[in-house]
């Protein structure tokens, strides 16, 4: 019996010993992954690239067409200019599909903050704090400061999708975050900005803790 209780135990170890491998492995694997989807510049010749920045538009502002593909009406969702192109340089496509994937899956939830965003007094740019938040999710994911939140959600390989379920999280709570803060205006995004990294980084000291939007709302 002692013996059979050996192998039963032995099994179990090496069970858990293989996932842990698998999940260190994916989580390198994942990082590079996103890190090479960073990499790729928009490239307004690029049809594939064209049709999801237009898919972002028709997602978030389904009762207006656009006029043009260069035009001020890119302002109203959020980004610098006329031409959104600029607004991604930092974060390449990464930028762009994370705000599709929001906007795709959580639709209702991406236009009430887009929005919100519009407050006369709290107001900020919807897309360029997107992509903002991009870079936050990528910085954490390179730290290595979401292996125990992608550990606890996934038993194996980390997939593209959870990344961006984790950026729906960070979009999500830094909106509520951001109005319950009342910034006296947005010249103080910056340190408004470091205070919830901080607050993230924190919550994600809790080996425990899973970080997804999922908890609060269903796709």
């Amino acid at each position: 019996m002692k013996e059979k209780d050996n192998i039963q135990k032995d099994t179990g170890f090496k069970t858990s010993l293989q996932v842990c491998l698998l999940q260190i492995s994916g989580y390198k694997k994942l990082y590079l992954e996103v890190e090479n989807l960073r990499k790729v510049p928009y490239d307004s010749d690029n049809e594939e690239h064209e049709k999801q920045l237009i898919q972002l538009w028709n997602l978030l502002m389904p009762h207006e067409n656009l006029k043009a593909r260069i035009t001020k009406q890119w302002c109203d969702i959020g980004f610098q200019g006329d031409d959104p192109k600029t607004d991604f340089r930092g974060m390449g496509m990464l930028g762009l599909v994370n705000l599709v994937y929001f906007s795709k899956h959580y639709t209702s939830e991406a236009r009430q903050i887009l929005s919100r965003s519009n407050h006369a007094k709290l107001g900020y740019s919807y897309a360029i704090v997107g992509i903002n938040l991009t870079e936050m999710a990528y910085s954490l994911l390179k730290s290595g400061a979401l292996k125990s939140h992608l550990y606890n959600l996934v038993p194996g390989l980390p997939q593209m999708e959870h990344f961006h379920q984790f950026y729906c999280y960070l979009v999500y709570e830094f909106d509520k975050f951001w109005f319950e803060e009342e910034p006296e205006s947005i010249m103080h995004f910056n340190h408004y900005r470091e205070k919830f990294h901080e607050k993230v980084k924190g919550l994600l000291l809790d080996y425990n803790l899973v970080l997804t939007l999922q908890n609060i709302k269903k796709p």
